[in-house]
């Protein structure tokens, strides 16, 4: 089977952007609520909660839900700035779009390091992962992989020529 070859916009087309990061929050959200919180209202207002600490610090905790509205909101942006980046990446390089299901579990690697090595010490939260708990560390990095498989798919989706 040959490579499907691509027309690739100028532009993205933001609504896929937008489902892809919609569908990368809301699979981030259900694996961070299963591992680290409950699947209740409480629950729901701390994870997104503490999504907000990385710009309101642990003052987002004493925010209530408002802080926890502003999480769901950088959430739902960094998600679908996953897909925005990978997708101008491949516009320079298209060969990127063509095995999703390979190069898609190598960029959730890259995602979850930038992430956990990069992003969370920049900002509020301060502070990369302990490596003393490898076996939750191994289930996030799978769930990345899988988040990086989206963020394919949906860059493909948003480059995509008429």
């Amino acid at each position: 089977m040959s490579a499907q070859p691509y027309v690739l916009c100028r532009s993205l087309d933001w609504p896929q952007v937008f489902l892809g990061g919609l569908l990368i929050a809301l699979g981030d959200m259900a694996f961070a609520i299963t591992v680290w919180f409950s699947w209740n209202a409480t629950g729901f207002v701390q994870v997104f909660q503490t999504i907000a600490v990385g710009v309101l610090g642990k003052a987002s905790y004493e925010g209530g839900v408002p802080s926890a509205v502003l999480g769901a909101a950088l959430h739902l942006f960094m998600a679908s700035m996953f897909v925005v980046i990978y997708a101008s990446v491949a516009r320079r390089v298209p060969a990127l779009l063509r095995r999703p299901f390979v190069l898609g579990p190598a960029y959730g690697v890259v995602l979850y390091i930038v992430m956990n090595f990069v992003v969370m010490p920049l900002s509020r939260v301060g502070r990369a992962p302990s490596l003393t708990h490898m076996d939750t560390i191994a289930y996030s990095v799978v769930a990345h992989m899988v988040f990086g498989v989206i963020a394919v798919l949906f860059a493909r989706r948003a480059l995509r020529g008429a």
